[in-house]
């Protein structure tokens, strides 16, 4: 049926080319609208936590985890520099393999709808355990980041990778990104968690213009050596661009992104080495947070057991 469209005035060459480059994206995008939220129990489809009119849970369909792609699409495609392929154009989401087997953890704001046929989903997080990335493929990060060998020196501790962090504009406030923190540790409580890592970035491409807040990587938030790992040799950047005396902790501090500076709060370390990610146009580093070195202050502020926004 396909071969019998006409479009009036429109040479065949081109018809013939945007029908094949067609039939190439059916099939890849039956596999992404194929994706569907992985079976969990009752207590893990429960909410986790609320804040006024926000809640946070994972996703419980496949339609949900559309839109927190879409929400992926419209921040790192729309709003910063990442540059979309073809398929990505043409669905209007922010998709990957990794899309199918990783739990997303949404924020949801459940106030007046106005026009909206449900509620909006306003953030997400990406959440990948150990034993899931082991039977499919390993994690997102380890494209980067040489975390098979951090992984395999501490076998008798279990890793969660975090990643594809956003959240809307309006909402990029202390109670949504604290009731994502609640959200990420609640499910680490869950599952038992004892090691968080993921890819964090740094706006940009050009090592020299990021060497103050590179540098203040390295000579400050560096991991030691049992937790340390570096970035793959064939994309390895390196950290050390300034000496320590001419880094000035707190304009570095001002020039690090919230969610890099919230990691280190927390008490999270950085990996040897960036990489620069020209799809994203950003310059990324490993974020490693061991849960044994998350501060005190903060496991109290959210409950040993996740009971400061439970719902």
């Amino acid at each position: 049926m396909i071969s019998r469209i006409k479009v009036p005035g429109r040479p065949a060459g081109r018809l013939n080319t945007s029908l094949r480059l067609v039939s190439k994206l059916v099939p890849v995008l039956k596999a992404y609208s194929g994706i569907r939220a992985t079976d969990r129990n009752a207590k893990s489809l429960a909410t986790l936590g609320r804040l006024g009119t926000l809640e946070v849970r994972l996703a419980r369909t496949s339609a949900e985890i559309r839109r927190a792609q879409k929400l992926r699409y419209d921040v790192f495609y729309k709003e910063m520099s990442a540059i979309a392929d073809t398929a990505l154009s043409f669905a209007r989401r922010d998709i990957d393999l990794f899309d199918a087997v990783c739990d997303h953890l949404l924020v949801i704001d459940h106030g007046p709808q106005k026009l909206r046929k449900a509620p909006a989903i306003v953030g997400t997080y990406r959440l990948l355990r150990q034993d899931i990335a082991e039977r499919t493929g390993g994690f997102y990060s380890a494209g980067e980041f040489d975390v098979g060998s951090l992984v395999a020196r501490h076998r008798d501790l279990k890793f969660l990778e975090l990643g594809r962090s956003c959240v809307q504009p309006p909402y990029r406030n202390k109670r949504t990104v604290e009731l994502l923190w609640h959200g990420i540790w609640a499910y680490v409580l869950e599952h038992r968690m004892d090691v968080m890592i993921g890819c964090a970035s740094l706006d940009g491409t050009d090592p020299d213009r990021l060497a103050l807040p590179l540098s203040f990587l390295h000579h400050y938030g560096r991991a030691p050596e049992p937790w340390r790992t570096m970035a793959l040799p064939h994309r390895y950047l390196e950290l050390n661009r300034m000496p320590k005396a001419a880094v000035s902790p707190k304009t570095a501090l001002q020039l690090l992104p919230p969610l890099i500076k919230g990691y280190l709060r927390l008490g999270a370390f950085v990996g040897d080495g960036a990489v620069i990610d020209r799809q994203f146009g950003t310059t990324d580093v490993l974020i490693i947070l061991p849960v044994s070195a998350i501060r005190a202050r903060y496991i109290a502020h959210f409950g040993p057991g996740a009971e400061r926004h439970a719902a």
